[in-house]
């Protein structure tokens, strides 16, 4: 295949990127994608992650120019893996222009993703429905026609707790239909919501829009209140947000959440809770060469206030701050990134993507990477047509301390893909990782993950083994100060909780959460099939006895024997990052567990 040239996000990113229009990247977080432009942000969780799904603005646009439709996801919040294009209008045989904001949403095991697009044959404004059967796709067209069409656009999907979802979606008005539970088919017809000055605010100036509702509704339901966040008043605008205690109203206004900042003169909102922290995305154009035109997506991280209300948020380089670490000790994608210069994504014909187009001195960073007792090698999977070059592997700036350098030589082919391992030392500890590229002119090579190993990388782990299903989760030891990992095994380097062993006495390991405090006690004076799972205050008081329990759904429930409260693990597969999560204890069969 032939290098393309590189787009005008690269470049100037690589030219300006700690210059003089951004922070130095070692502060900077925001926007949370560098080297294409996206926006209308709709974040999913799912398994432990968050799953990113955004609009795609094209390089130097001077209009809503938009031809796909991106995926992006992370564990951590602030290092995120481009899953590519999953869906475009091509998908769509029927659509011809507009690939804007949409919203992807799961439901037996299948995933939904609404989108507006322009329907070739009239000309209008209609919502599509891709479905794909993993939350990154590929997604493929539903119903081979529109779901719904009122020549508007921003579809929001909800789906409710006793199981109805609901389709919101409108410009200039607000409309919702119930959806069936097919989720590509919907009862009644569509109906408007009124938009009143008491639901929406009032707009002055425009006899045509008395509210201040514009576009982009982001619909969902927290603690028994439903939330409709959108963005208000163009242009430019700002994001509103009303509150009810129905998913079809009334809606009451309660003002603003974002107000009117940055260079874009649209704004879109997303807002999910994840692993205990409430984040809020939205976009800007904050990358040189942004606007209006070329956004980029960001996130915020926020607490709700007292009474449920959501405080007003401000645009920021910093970004959300990371939950746990990255395991450098298990392969990582390279297009695992939380800040890049230079680079651009592909298709890798090995599956996945992978980072190329480097050149001299453009690099990429990965925040937070544990190397605990330290690394002795590195290793990455790399591809050259060209003379190749090298990879830098430096700790907490591109001018950081070098512990290691690998050398790319051709492969034969962009896709011809080899393994690089060098030697490395002094990798020890918490540190951001900088892999920095450097050889001679022109594109050197492809990168398309790349892995850490070492004596001290290998932890004890007790292995707690589902024995209906098989399924296995491991609680990794390395010793008794240092952060452990709870994940699934076979491990892809998704840990979704980070905990510390502390000392507990009494034949137990304590684990204590270092996001909430919390403790977790699992019984150490016997291997024996069976073995208590115990919950302690971490401050000495009576144990909370559990047992596991199948609430027949995908889901393994840790009971606690107590309270009668529950703990959920997902169980549907044995993919690292299952979510832990608080749900109704259900009456079902018994899972027996060994440790």
């Amino acid at each position: 295949m032939t290098r393309r040239r590189r787009s005008l996000v690269a470049l100037v990113v690589a030219f300006v990127c700690g210059v003089t229009l951004l922070p130095a990247p070692a502060q900077a977080d925001n926007p949370i994608v560098q080297h294409l432009y996206t926006a209308d942000p709709a974040p999913l969780v799912h398994n432990g992650r968050v799953y990113l799904y955004t609009g795609h603005d094209e390089d130097a646009s001077t209009y809503f120019t938009m031809k796909d439709w991106r995926v992006f996801s992370s564990a951590d919040m602030v290092n995120w893996t481009d899953h590519g294009s999953p869906m475009s209008l091509a998908t769509f045989a029927w659509a011809d222009a507009n690939a804007w904001a949409g919203q992807a949403v799961e439901r037996n095991g299948k995933f939904y993703w609404y989108v507006p697009v322009r329907q070739r044959s009239t000309g209008q404004m209609v919502i599509g429905v891709g479905v794909g059967d993993s939350p990154t796709g590929p997604f493929r067209d539903a119903l081979g026609r529109p779901l719904v069409g009122t020549n508007e656009i921003d579809p929001s999907v909800m789906i409710d707790d006793d199981g109805q979802a609901y389709l919101y979606w409108g410009n200039p008005n607000l409309w919702y239909v119930r959806l069936n539970a097919d989720m590509i088919s919907y009862s009644g017809s569509p109906t408007k919501i009124p938009l009143t000055t008491a639901g929406f605010g009032s707009r002055t100036g425009d006899a045509n829009r008395p509210t201040l509702y514009e576009e982009g509704p982001w619909v969902y339901k927290r603690g028994g209140q439903y939330y409709n966040v959108f963005a208000a008043k163009c242009c430019s605008e700002f994001l509103g947000y009303s509150t009810s205690p129905g998913p079809t109203g009334p809606w009451t206004y309660r003002g603003t959440v974002m107000p009117t900042q940055g260079s874009s003169f649209t704004n879109h909102a997303g807002i999910v809770d994840f692993r205990g922290g409430s984040y809020f995305f939205y976009h800007n154009g904050a990358l040189p060469g942004g606007g209006g035109f070329t956004r980029s997506v960001a996130v915020e991280k926020f607490s709700y206030n007292a009474d449920g209300t959501i405080p007003t948020l401000t645009m920021t380089a910093t970004g959300a701050p990371q939950v746990g670490t990255l395991d450098p000790f298990v392969r990582q994608e390279a297009e695992t990134i939380a800040w890049g210069s230079g680079i651009e994504t592909e298709p890798s014909t090995e599956g996945g993507m992978n980072i190329g187009w480097l050149e001299n001195g453009d690099y990429v960073k990965v925040k937070g990477v544990a190397f605990g007792t330290g690394a002795s090698s590195f290793s990455a999977r790399v591809a050259s047509a060209t003379a190749g070059g090298r990879i830098e592997v430096r700790l907490d700036s591109t001018s950081g301390p070098v512990v290691g350098t690998c050398t790319v030589g051709g492969t034969g082919g962009w896709q011809a893909w080899t393994t690089t391992t060098c030697a490395v030392s002094g990798a020890t500890g918490t540190h951001d990782l900088y892999l920095r590229f450097v050889g001679g002119s022109g594109n050197l090579f492809n990168v398309n993950w790349w892995q850490f190993s070492g004596g001290g990388s290998t932890p004890t782990a007790y292995r707690v083994t589902n024995r209906n299903s098989g399924q296995v989760i491991d609680v990794q030891q390395p010793n008794t100060s240092d952060l452990a990992v709870i994940g699934q095994w076979p491990s892809n380097g998704t840990a979704w909780q980070q905990w510390r062993f502390l000392d507990a006495g009494n034949g137990t390991v304590r684990l204590q959460s270092v996001h909430s405090g919390k403790c977790v006690d699992v019984s150490g004076a016997s291997t024996a099939d069976g073995a208590a799972v115990i919950q302690y205050t971490c401050h000495d008081r009576p144990n909370q006895v559990f047992t596991w329990r199948s609430t027949g759904d995908g889901y393994a429930t840790l009971v606690n024997l107590n309270s009668g409260k529950c703990l959920t693990v997902v169980n549907g597969s044995i993919a690292a990052g299952a979510a832990l999560e608080q749900r109704t204890c259900t009456t079902a069969t018994s899972m027996q567990w060994s440790r």
